[in-house]
């Protein structure tokens, strides 16, 4: 009797280690639901994890092959309940063989001969009949009144609770992925409703030229053409970047970061400026040139709202905030003006403007300024004159009280950026070529005096 009593004892003990699920599935979804919650899941999402769980691990201890079994978790009761899935088919959804014909099946296609033929049959084969997941309507009708085509029955299982080692082990890996899936799945809807804004990010590694960027749950990359050239980037940096695009990757989101984009400067005047957030004033254009200038066209409805001093701020405390983001980048801010000649005046800022002349077809505007406002028009290597085009979306010409020295199209930056050192080397070249003639003047005219 002890024997047996010991042989019993041991098959229990055996059977309570192999039940790894049993009775326990209360345990199971409030451990399940934790993890939702650590990783931020829609508890929607997770009751499905818990699902697709249980009904692999009925499928792998007491179903078939070729069955489909869903399951349906209650949070309540804590139990579970299992169905066999089919749908209701007839002759034109399934195609019913009773035998095949094995010569048939072993006749091989010959390489290059009726491909086309052979495709056309694969596409429009029908799926063979399976009894373990497909129903006759007939059949079904006994079940379901009005049973059609395309329905789907669910047949209720025996309801077991215990399942072996090898289902617990199916269920756990169905869990994990499903979980992963999921995670990834609420990373990319969160981040994707960050899209074109700016987040905050540590630097948390640098490899090569390209930079990984901590967002919180997931990582982003500054790539060499998004970043601000002359900045340096050390792991553990706090920086602003703006998100360009959130692109779903089975790692997980996949963010495109930078620094240089002229969305950045937008909105980062809308987190500054509470009058732009709040649609107060209007932020009509933006030009930039990224880690060197920026001009900012700002427009007011309102009466006695400033735009100007709105975005500049008391002292220029909200400007100095986003100078100091964007690495010390010089920001312009002028007003907008429906006027064009007005606007392009502005554009212009720092120079003065004597007048505008416009060219509609071309699109084209003749500026003068004076004499002395001459290099102030153009800047430095022509970026003031490039900048202006580029807010305004107009070709600027500007002339002296003499003839022209710049040229600016908005389509290609790099030849305008020539046009103005070429444009300024000749100035200066005719002016030396004037002055050496009077000093070659001034020589003869000494040594004749001399001679005399």
């Amino acid at each position: 009797m002890a024997k047996k009593k010991g042989v019993i004892v041991e098959e229990e003990e055996g059977a309570a280690d192999e039940s790894s699920l049993s009775g326990r599935l209360g345990e199971f979804g409030s451990a399940v639901m934790q993890i939702a919650d650590e990783k931020g899941i829609s508890k929607e999402r997770v009751l499905e994890v818990v699902e697709a769980a249980l009904a692999a691990a009925y499928k792998k201890d007491y179903g078939k092959k070729g069955q489909v079994i869903h399951a349906k978790f209650d949070e309540v009761q804590k139990s579970a309940s299992f169905f066999l899935v089919k749908e209701v088919v007839n002759e034109t959804t399934r195609e019913f063989v009773e035998e095949a014909d094995p010569d048939q099946i072993a006749t091989p296609i010959e390489m290059g001969k009726d491909e086309a033929l052979v495709e056309t049959i694969d596409e429009e084969r029908l799926l063979r009949f399976n009894p373990e997941r497909d129903m006759l309507v007939a059949d079904a009708k006994k079940i379901k009144k009005g049973a059609k085509v395309g329905d789907v029955i669910e047949l209720p299982l025996p309801p077991y609770e215990e399942f072996g080692r090898v289902a617990a082990q199916t269920a756990k890996q169905v869990i994990i992925q499903r979980i992963r899936e999921a995670e990834r799945q609420s990373m990319f809807d969160e981040y994707k409703e960050k899209e074109g804004q700016v987040v905050n990010g540590t630097v948390q590694r640098v490899e090569g030229r390209n930079v990984f960027v901590d967002l919180g749950k997931s990582t982003g990359v500054l790539f060499p053409s998004e970043q601000i050239e002359g900045e340096t980037y050390r792991t553990g940096q706090h920086v602003k970047v703006y998100l360009v695009r959130v692109e779903s990757d089975t790692k997980g989101p996949g963010m495109l970061l930078s620094r240089t984009h002229p969305e950045m400067v937008r909105h980062l005047f809308s987190l500054e400026v509470p009058e732009i957030f709040t649609g107060t004033v209007e932020i009509k254009a933006i030009a930039r040139e990224a880690g060197s200038r920026t001009k900012i066209a700002v427009y007011s409805g309102e009466e006695g709202v400033d735009p100007i001093g709105s975005c500049v701020g008391q002292k220029g405390t909200r400007v100095q905030t986003i100078i100091d983001a964007l690495g010390g980048e010089k920001i312009d801010i002028i007003e907008w003006n429906e006027t064009v000649e007005k606007f392009i005046s502005a554009a212009l800022s720092p120079a003065k403007v004597v007048k505008v002349e416009l060219f509609e077809e071309e699109k084209r505007s003749l500026v003068t300024v004076p004499d002395d406002q001459l290099s102030l028009a153009i800047g430095k290597r022509g970026q003031n004159v490039r900048l202006a085009a580029k807010l305004t979306g107009w070709k600027i010409d500007i002339t002296s009280a003499e003839k022209p020295v710049a040229t600016e199209e908005v389509a290609n930056e790099e030849a305008v950026a020539e046009t103005a050192a070429e444009v300024a080397a000749p100035v200066s070249e005719e002016k030396n070529e004037e002055l050496g003639m009077e000093h070659q003047e001034e020589s003869s005219e000494v040594a004749a005096g001399k001679e005399s």
